[in-house]
């Protein structure tokens, strides 16, 4: 599929913007690294440490006030009702360095939220001619606006060339694989496609199944995916060696096992059924079943 050029422009403005947020990702794990060296374990009591109270109490920490009592102040809403545990989060080892890291970390954020900003109000004004079918994909549960310009960007709104939902789906590499030789299954990987819109669809996927009183939840819940049983094994006897040459069934009366001897030597120092031999040479022993 060649989508023609509008589709080729948004989808080029929709994946640098999910470039730029895989980046803000890292820099916000930098930051937590940084904080937690520090002692600062302020993510332990902020579900957002980035949120409004969280920024004003690492700029605070930046601009050298260390004190916990005084840094709790700082929280606001439902933050301010954890003023306890916000004390003992914030005593720490903060020092000089932790303060030069923090500061860049949380510079390089906001330039990353900047240029995301510009691109996204980009993606809307290319993706206004598709607001009718970005209309119809935002009634999806777990589709979200910015999934649904990727998925515009990824597909096109020409659904003629799949003729269908299967072909779409082999198309997008979100299939299970057909690996079949002589009669054997081999792996059921699924096969390449465009990881942009596979991203897009998982994570679409995965909000899905956590909206109530949803279809699409009910399927994922009836599937077994989280928490399923584990199969049952197959009934195979536990065998378990008695004597040179011979094996009893522990687990199941049959089969019984029987040895029987060859004319064949087994090599001096390799182990047999019951352990080392010290023989030099000697009748190898196999097993075969019997009636019970």
């Amino acid at each position: 599929m060649v989508p023609p050029w509008p589709i080729r422009e948004l989808g080029d403005l929709t994946r640098y913007p999910k470039a730029g947020l895989a980046e803000r990702t890292r820099e916000v794990q930098r930051l937590h690294k940084v904080l937690e060296d520090a002692g600062i374990k302020l993510a332990s009591v902020a579900s957002d440490p980035l949120g409004v109270s969280g920024r004003a109490m690492l700029e605070a920490l930046v601009a050298g006030t260390h004190d916990p009592q005084e840094l709790a102040e700082l929280a606001r809403g439902r933050l301010g009702a954890k003023l306890p545990a916000l004390r003992e989060a914030l005593e720490g080892r903060f020092g000089a360095h932790h303060g030069l890291l923090v500061a860049e970390m949380l510079a390089g954020i906001d330039q990353l939220d900047e240029t995301i900003g510009r691109l996204s109000v980009a993606v809307a004004r290319v993706a206004a001619p598709f607001s009718p079918l970005l209309g119809l994909l935002l009634t999806i549960p777990g589709v979200s606006r910015r999934t649904a310009e990727v998925i515009v960007a990824e597909i096109g709104p020409d659904m003629g060339r799949f003729p269908t939902a299967a072909h779409l789906a082999s198309w997008a590499g979100v299939c299970p694989g057909n690996h079949e030789s002589a009669g054997k299954h081999g792996s059921g990987r699924t096969r390449k496609g465009s990881k942009w819109l596979r991203v897009a669809l998982v994570e679409a996927a995965h909000a899905a199944a956590r909206t109530k009183n949803s279809y699409l939840a009910a399927q994922y819940a009836g599937c077994g995916v989280a928490g399923a049983p584990r199969r049952r094994p197959w009934p195979w006897p536990t065998r378990s060696w008695s004597s040179p040459g011979t094996c009893s069934a522990a687990a199941s009366p049959t089969p019984t096992w029987a040895p029987t001897t060859s004319s064949r030597a087994r090599p001096s120092g390799l182990p047999g059924p019951a352990g080392p031999t010290t023989r030099a040479h000697g009748p190898q022993v196999t097993l075969e079943p019997t009636a019970a």
